[in-house]
């Protein structure tokens, strides 16, 4: 398992549409990924259930990677969330 904490600086946190380009990052790998904010985690696949945890600017997450290619999707994660969250 490989993971990392990340803090929304986007004013908007996670709305529509970087949650929708989030998801398509994370179907690209066979690990499974998830975010977890408090207690709520959900896997990083499944939008509807992203858009309801209203991850807003400054709320910490930690992303989580789990499987054979999770290095790569760990790496990959990181960068979506620095670039664009």
């Amino acid at each position: 398992m490989k993971e990392f904490e990340y803090t929304i600086k986007d004013p908007l946190g996670i709305h529509a549409r970087p949650a929708g380009l989030l998801v398509k990052v994370a179907k690209q790998f066979a690990s499974s990924c998830s975010i977890t904010k408090d207690d709520k985690t959900q896997k990083l696949t499944k939008l509807m259930m992203l858009m309801s945890m209203g991850i807003k600017q400054g709320d910490t997450v930690t992303i989580q990677a789990v499987g054979p290619d999770e290095d790569a999707a760990i790496e990959a994660l990181k960068a979506f969330f620095e670039e664009n969250l």
